[in-house]
């Protein structure tokens, strides 16, 4: 039976048998049994290598901050996550410069600050995501969206096209979703960073979607 640790673009962890091409952490989130039992403990959400180091780790170990897993970078921001510190700590840095690069005053943000920017941006008061209204032509790759006529699917803007996200990979869907208004899924700072340079990694199928509803 497969875990409850995959992330979708709308932050949601969801039982799914693709493992990912990325993990990531919010903290403690499951029980002794290995059952989720919040969406959150922290407000540092990261994404980290799948492997670093040598270390080895027994996944939903008691007591240990749960190991959750991304298709790929660009879900893990979508769901509003930022780059580890520790093992992804080139990502970050240039993560961390384009933010400054948008943030005037800010030339050396603080991890806490990204934190706190990231958190109020991703969770409502209604502890749903926050999303935004935008144009696609406004919009860098690498950024996910949902479009109104497209019964809610979660779609990644890539090389000009708005392809289908699943956990095993990419679609490409409706050319006429790549044009107009869309909800934003993607928090606004990391969109702002993206626009500013940053390039998030992307699942291989990105660049060669399985064609659908063309």
């Amino acid at each position: 039976m497969a875990r409850q640790n995959r992330v979708t673009p709308f932050g949601e962890i969801v039982a799914v048998s693709e493992r990912g091409t990325m993990m990531g952490n919010r903290g403690v989130l499951h029980d002794a049994a290995g059952h989720i039992r919040r969406p959150w403990l922290v407000k540092r959400w990261i994404i980290c290598r799948l492997e670093f180091r040598e270390r080895r780790r027994v996944v939903m170990s008691p007591d240990r901050y749960t190991e959750l897993f991304f298709l790929d970078e660009a879900t893990g921001l979508a769901a509003g996550h930022r780059p580890c510190v520790e093992c992804r700590r080139k990502a970050f840095a240039s993560y961390a410069e384009a933010w400054a690069a948008e943030n005037p005053g800010a030339a050396k943000p603080k991890v806490s600050v990204i934190d706190e920017r990231l958190h109020a941006e991703r969770v409502g008061p209604d502890r749903r995501q926050r999303t935004f209204r935008a144009t696609v032509a406004d919009l860098p790759d690498g950024v996910f969206v949902t479009c109104d006529d497209a019964e809610g699917e979660a779609r990644l803007l890539w090389k000009g096209r708005l392809l289908t996200w699943s956990p095993g990979g990419y679609a490409a869907g409706n050319p006429a979703f790549a044009h107009g208004e869309v909800t934003v899924l993607t928090p606004r700072s990391t969109v702002n960073v993206i626009r500013a340079g940053y390039k998030p990694e992307v699942h291989p199928s990105a660049n060669d979607p399985v064609s659908v509803g063309a």
